[in-house]
């Protein structure tokens, strides 16, 4: 019986989508897992200097309008945190600071001093742009000049710990992402190059018939186009259903990201899968049709 063989004929553009797809997806997923690494750590970032505190004393004798003068003043300030709109700062009396010190201690230091020594206090938050130990500094004589002010306090050695270890983990971050995109741009676009090594004749092929170069590469540029946007959706797919799994296994990890910055990560992972897909096919393609016949045996 005589054997029948199709041969199946060659479409220009088309090359083996499965593998670079695939190849891909796996590098455009590495390059999302650390764009969440560097979101993570920037909310953390927030979280943490969202918690240093300025303690404000006030002067023994302050009255209660004194009291709100004061808090009207230092709300005014651009400096303190607001959340909801809402400026970032407690007023404690001292007879409150006095029942706290009790419960912590269980001794009641009124009982052989006769009186009061505390002072009422303001506890207030600072934006995190203002969280330099210079800037603190002028914060704390401005808020001091104001009259009624006894004193302002705030724990020098942590916020100047915490804004050294926050610089290094960011030039750490920094300097890993860049070169993880490089090796990631190079991976993928030596992918698209074996891919396309199997068009060369075709590409030839259609030079020799009188086909302009703009004519040929025109559908290579759009299946690497339409491959990297697909690549970009899947390895977003993947991160989502890892988020959901690391918020279900870690406690309040969810709020250490909000949607805003998922929205913009994920379409940077799409686009730069599309982008990097399509320069790295466009100068494969640049490549194959100045190459002479000669050399693309």
């Amino acid at each position: 019986m005589e054997e029948k063989k199709v041969r199946r004929k060659r479409k220009l553009g088309s090359y083996p989508f499965v593998s670079v797809i695939f190849s891909i997806t796996l590098a455009l997923i590495v390059v999302g897992l650390l764009g969440l690494m560097i979101v993570y750590t920037s909310q953390l970032t927030t979280a943490i200097k969202e918690n240093v505190e300025v303690q404000v004393y006030l002067n023994k004798s302050v009255t209660n309008n004194e009291v709100t003068r004061i808090r009207r003043t230092i709300t005014s300030k651009p400096y303190i945190l607001k959340k909801q709109d809402r400026p970032s700062i407690t007023h404690i009396t001292k007879d409150q600071a006095a029942a706290e010190f009790i419960k912590d201690t269980g001794e009641d230091f009124r009982d052989f001093l006769g009186d009061n020594p505390l002072r009422d206090l303001f506890v207030m938050k600072i934006q995190p742009e203002y969280q330099s130990v210079d800037s603190l500094s002028w914060i704390s004589k401005e808020i001091q000049s104001i009259r009624g002010v006894y004193e302002v306090t705030y724990v020098e050695s942590l916020v100047r710990s915490i804004n050294n270890n926050l610089a290094k983990i960011g030039v750490i971050l920094v300097g890993f992402a860049i070169i993880l995109v490089l090796v990631v741009v190079i991976l993928i676009n030596n992918t698209i190059k074996l891919a396309l090594f199997s068009q060369r004749f075709l590409i030839r092929s259609m030079q020799l018939v009188g086909a302009t170069s703009k004519f040929i590469r025109r559908p290579f540029l759009q299946r690497s186009a339409a491959y990297g946007f697909f690549a970009g959706i899947f390895s977003c797919s993947t991160l989502y259903l890892l988020i959901i799994y690391a918020n279900r296994r870690v406690e309040d990890l969810q709020n250490l990201v909000d949607d805003f910055s998922l929205v913009v990560l994920f379409g940077g992972v799409i686009l730069l899968g599309i982008l990097v897909a399509y320069l790295s096919t466009y100068q494969a393609i640049r490549r194959y049709l100045k190459t002479s016949l000669d050399e693309l045996y």
